[in-house]
């Protein structure tokens, strides 16, 4: 279910209200979103998609307060996040949300499992019970046999994998993927996309940054942009 553009209704987990971002690139105002409003649900999976400068990947840093708005509102379940200092966005980020990312961010001096377990470190988690998180989690995403393993030992997909289940560890209700196969060959790719499926499948609202339209199709809402702002919305 998704609101239309200026509509906003009860329930939602994501709820942007005439957003607007700006930047300042030497004399010229770059006006990167340009009154944004949409609704995401519980269980939704979207796909952002729009050409290069449309404005999907700042809709994404502002979606995971890795960005604020210069106006307009922002409501993360429940959350007023648009005024929020950094060490409150921080702890937002690190309660609510789960970021996957194009090129993995995993920290390669890192075992699989101390990589799982990071957010939880910043949680507080006692030793014993994040390493037991790790175990469940690398058990998911069917790398339960690499968790002594760097980085470097793995492949592109495994290493999707692991930062899926990095993801997971603070069990967020939104899961934020940015070109989250671009790296990957397209069986590899086709992998990830099935387990995200299985995330939302079981509840994870998922919103997704893609350009690529075979992936856009495993979401069940597809938001393009252009320009800014909101161009069109299509159901899968």
């Amino acid at each position: 279910m998704h609101t239309a553009p200026g509509e906003h209704r009860n329930g939602a987990v994501i709820a942007l209200n005439n957003v607007r971002k700006t930047y300042q690139m030497g004399s010229t105002l770059v006006h990167a979103l340009a009154g944004v409003s949409i609704s995401f649900y519980p269980g939704d999976f979207w796909a952002i998609m729009g050409p290069s400068g449309s404005g999907k990947s700042t809709m994404l840093n502002i979606l995971g307060c890795l960005d604020r708005v210069t106006s307009g509102d922002y409501v993360l379940e429940g959350n007023d996040v648009s005024t929020m200092e950094d060490d409150a966005l921080s702890d937002v980020r690190l309660r609510h949300l789960g970021f996957i990312f194009q090129s993995f961010n995993l920290i390669p001096q890192l075992t699989v499992r101390r990589n799982i377990e990071l957010p939880l470190y910043y949680l507080g988690w006692e030793a014993e019970r994040s390493a037991a998180r790790a175990v469940e989690l690398a058990g998911l995403v069917g790398l339960e046999g690499r968790l002594n393993h760097k980085p470097t030992e793995l492949s592109g997909g495994q290493m999707q994998r692991v930062a899926i289940a990095r993801a997971l560890a603070n069990d967020p209700q939104i899961l934020l993927a940015d070109e989250p196969t671009g790296n990957l060959d397209s069986a590899t790719g086709d992998q990830i996309l099935n387990i995200l499926g299985q995330l939302n499948r079981e509840g994870k609202t998922i919103v997704m940054v893609t350009h690529e339209t075979h992936v856009a199709a495993h979401a069940k809402h597809c938001l393009h942009m252009r320009d800014g702002k909101i161009e069109s919305i299509e159901e899968n």
